[in-house]
């Protein structure tokens, strides 16, 4: 059984479904490698949709009322959670993935026919853009030495963290999983990275990143072992990723950036600033990790934004 319990459902549920949820999620964390996140996130979504159901039928369903479901029961179920929930789209399209991906389960081990929930669509969520930084101000805060930390070693920590998220597009919780072992050394043209869901991909490493590192390492006053963590905090412990996003709020005001000036938004520099100078899509989707290539595409939309904002400052026409 799963870290996630199961007992949460036994009131909205008969017995066949405890067991068939059970082995959900089962099959999600051993077969699929789930993130810990990721999975209480299903068993929320189907607790919800089980509490729903009770009502909704007048009783704890079973498998087999699962079967009977109409769209118009999805449906339903995705109105009441808009309206007494009060539930934005977002929400309501990760609650109908989450059962949508139960229901697919049981169909694959003949137990019902799901087809009904494949006739309902997802509500629209309105698509915010990623705000990447300007090429010479990633440029700045990789390089900057601003003195805004008490000790040298701890800016040249932040300095080469920064550096990993912008050089190589890694989210912030990758860069601070690496260890000592892991870490890039001498002439390594590569380094192997454990993303979301423990999926593993190789990055490229530049020198500059491989040289931040480095003398990070040499600076730092605390022994940095095989096994544990190369990114250490000021006491000698794991490095808290707060602590670079309270380092970057520095720099963002120092440099006067805006606020979107976060550490995040240097991996969305990575990925804007490769497209733009020619990288292929599919190239960037292996680089930063993107189990779709839909997740992807999303940074042509901010390529395509910047091109029309730069025709409307430059063409003669633009005013008229």
């Amino acid at each position: 059984m799963t870290s996630t319990d199961t007992d949460s459902f036994r009131i909205h549920a008969q017995p066949d479904l405890n067991t068939a949820l059970g082995a959900w999620l089962d099959h999600l964390a051993d077969e699929r490698r789930l993130a810990d996140k990721t999975l209480v996130s299903y068993e929320r979504d189907v607790r919800q949709f089980l509490r729903f159901l009770t009502g909704h039928l007048g009783g704890a369903p079973c498998v087999k009322d699962l079967g009977e479901l109409r769209p118009a029961d999805y449906r339903s179920f995705l109105a009441k959670r808009r309206q007494a929930d009060k539930a934005g789209s977002r929400s309501l399209a990760r609650g109908l993935s989450g059962v949508r991906s139960f229901l697919r389960f049981l169909e694959k081990r003949g137990e019902l026919n799901a087809a009904a929930i494949g006739a309902v669509r997802p509500p629209r969520i309105a698509q915010s853009l990623p705000k990447p930084l300007t090429v010479p101000d990633a440029e700045e805060i990789v390089s900057g030495d601003l003195g805004l930390e008490s000790e040298t070693w701890i800016e040249t920590r932040n300095m080469a963290v920064l550096t990993l998220l912008y050089g190589c597009g890694l989210r912030i919780s990758e860069a601070l999983s690496l260890t000592g072992r892991t870490a890039p050394k001498g002439d390594a043209r590569t380094m192997r990275i454990t993303g979301k869901g423990g999926k593993e991909r190789l990055v490229p490493m530049l020198p500059v990143v491989t040289q931040a590192i480095e003398t990070y390492i040499a600076q730092c006053p605390y022994p940095i072992t095989a096994n544990g963590p190369l990114f250490l905090g000021a006491r000698g412990g794991a490095l808290n990723p707060r602590l670079i996003q309270k380092a970057m709020e520095k720099m963002r005001s120092a440099l006067g950036l805006p606020a979107s000036a976060t550490p995040h938004a240097l991996r969305h520099s990575f990925a804007t600033h490769l497209l733009a100078g020619g990288g292929d899509l599919r190239t960037i989707q292996e680089l930063m990790g993107h189990a779709s290539l839909s997740s992807t595409q999303i940074y042509t939309q901010i390529d395509s934004a910047s091109l029309l904002a730069a025709y409307d400052r430059s063409h003669p026409r633009s005013g008229s």
